[in-house]
Order: C-alpha cells, then structure tokens, then sequence
C-alpha cells in the first residue's frame, strides 16, 4: 500500500511516499480503508521533534516508534479481527489514532476499543476527518470548565481546528462567546455563531473589562497574567496543550491560592466523545471548518502550509476519492 513516511526529523521534505506492507487486522482490531486525513499540529510537530521532548517518545536520532504520521482519519472498515462486535465490513467511520499516528496511509488498523465512531451520515469523508481530535479537545475542555448555560465564555485562537469546534460548542451549551482572531477571520468566526469577535490585531486582552467565567486558549498564546484577572470568581482558565514549565508553576499557584481554576492536559481518547459529536454533527449544530485539501503526494505542502500557524479550522489530506 502507498503511506507517506518519514525517516528523519526535519522540513517538510523529509514526507516521503513510499510502498509498504499493508497491516493485518489483530482479533481486537478493525482493519480501516483510509479515505481522508489530516495535517494537524501534532503531526508537524512530531515530524520536527518540537519540542526537542518528542525524541524520547519517537527517538533520540530519527523517529523509530511512529514513521508515518495522521493523527486523525475517515474511512471504510474493510475487516475486522476474530474479536470485533461493534463494527463490520462496509461501516463508515472516522477516528483519532492516538499514539500510534498512521493516518497518512491507504490503509490502518484500530483497536476497537480506541476512540472510534461511525461517521456521521451528513458529512463527507474529508469532512469527517477533521473532527475527531479538534472536536474532542473543545468538548473535553470546555466539560472541564464545568460550562453551562449563560457563563461568558472567551475563547482565544478560534479560528482553528480546537478553536472553531469551541465556539460552537459553547453556543450549543448556550454560553455568551467572546472569540479572538486575526482580521481574515472575523467573519468566519461570527458565522460559527460567537456573539462578539475581537481582533486582536486590532484590540489586545487588557486587564479592563467583564470576567470570564471561561478563559480557553486553544492555542497557546494568551497573556497568562492578564486572563488569570479576567476571570470571574472560581472561573476556568482552560490551556490546551500548549504550556511550560512557567505557567505550570504559575497555574499551581493559582490553584492554591485563590477560587480559580488553571487547567491543562491534552485530549483523551474515547469513543463515547465521538458519538456525542455524530449526534450533534447529525443535528445540524456542529459542522467542520475546512481550510484546504491536499491529495496523499502533497502532503509535505499540507505540512508547509499548516506549519505556518494561519490555517482556518483544519487542513485535509486527500486519502482516496470518494
């Protein structure tokens, strides 16, 4: 089978394709006919061993333990191990790899206890695979910020996978939104349904004005200092992957010495997050924000592009055709 691979840490040119052994189901696994990926921040990050951390999880020198990247796919279950009873042959679903990565292939095996769901009947493949992580990282989040109905939420960077899953969460849970973007996607923002979009190229987050009783930074780049006194008493300031060895410190003190709450972490693979989302997704009241598609050959451009941190909800690699 065809799979983009990689054998060394480095640019964009280092995804190459290559002709490798297709993987046979084991009896708790299901064997999954890709269609569509995606070029997410884990993948390039992974590629670059960014951080320089990554090495002890993928090795030292070059990668060992994941060679082919994709952290999230849509497909067809093509066939199922000795052990299978959730799905069968012909099913359509979509996924989140976890640490196994291997997206960027024609085909993968999952176990069936993974974060695994059928794919919502209203969405196109490619449009399927750009909701499993994004989606599940919001949703998680925003569980963890015990969000209901009328907090003010803010969410910073929500023009990206996580952010633009976030926005229409929160007005599904019928908060007040507050989005920050660029200029180029007010618009978009808006139309998820935030009720008041800052452009930050415009206006900063200033000490000044109404408390939050949610603070997500979905992309790691809020003033710490300035969010912690925005947010309302026992208020949520959500970071999404993205800290340091300062802010943890900084959010450990925050928790000990005041009502609000710092909260990191990554997400949590389950499939049980999926479903709920095929329901929402099936109910017209989350849709997936696709930037660009690129075919399987062009994934090193896809990696290029995303790498420059302007992409618009998700970036879809192109598996096969519908």
């Amino acid at each position: 089978m065809k799979a983009i691979v990689y054998e060394r840490y480095g640019p964009p040119n280092v995804l190459q394709m290559r002709e490798v052994d297709k993987p046979e189901p084991k009896d708790d696994e299901i064997l999954i006919k890709v269609y569509a990926a995606t070029a997410a921040a884990g993948d390039w990050r992974l590629r670059k061993a960014d951080p320089f951390l990554a090495r002890l999880f993928n090795g030292l020198w070059r990668p060992k333990r994941v060679k082919i990247l994709g952290f999230e796919l849509s497909g067809v279950v093509e066939s199922t191990g000795s052990g299978i009873s959730r799905f069968r042959p012909g099913d359509a679903v979509y996924a989140a790899c976890g640490n196994s990565f291997g997206a960027y292939a024609e085909y993968k095996c999952l176990p069936e206890s993974g974060c695994i769901a059928l794919k919502p009947s209203n969405m196109t493949f490619e449009e399927a695979a750009a909701v499993p992580v994004g989606a599940c990282t919001a949703l998680q989040f925003l569980r963890k910020g015990n969000i209901r109905r009328g907090m003010r939420v803010l969410i910073y960077g929500a023009s990206g996978s996580v952010g633009t899953n976030a926005v229409q969460l929160a007005k599904h849970f019928e908060a007040e939104v507050t989005a920050v973007c660029s200029t180029t996607n007010v618009e978009l923002v808006s139309s998820l349904g935030a009720d008041r979009v800052i452009d930050y190229r415009k206006e900063q987050l200033t000490e000044g004005g109404p408390a939050y009783d949610i603070i997500f930074d979905t992309v790691g780049k809020s003033p710490f200092n300035v969010c912690v006194k925005r947010l309302a008493r026992n208020g949520s300031y959500l970071r999404a992957v993205h800290f340091s060895p300062p802010t943890v410190v900084l959010g450990l003190w925050v928790n000990l010495t005041s009502g609000k709450k710092v909260i990191g972490g990554t997400m949590k693979e389950n499939a049980e997050d999926l479903t709920y989302l095929r329901e929402l997704i099936e109910s017209g009241k989350l849709q997936a924000v696709v930037d660009r598609r690129y075919p399987l050959e062009k994934t090193a451009e896809a990696h290029r592009y995303v790498e420059q941190g302007h992409k618009k909800g998700s970036v879809v690699i192109t598996v096969r055709q519908e």
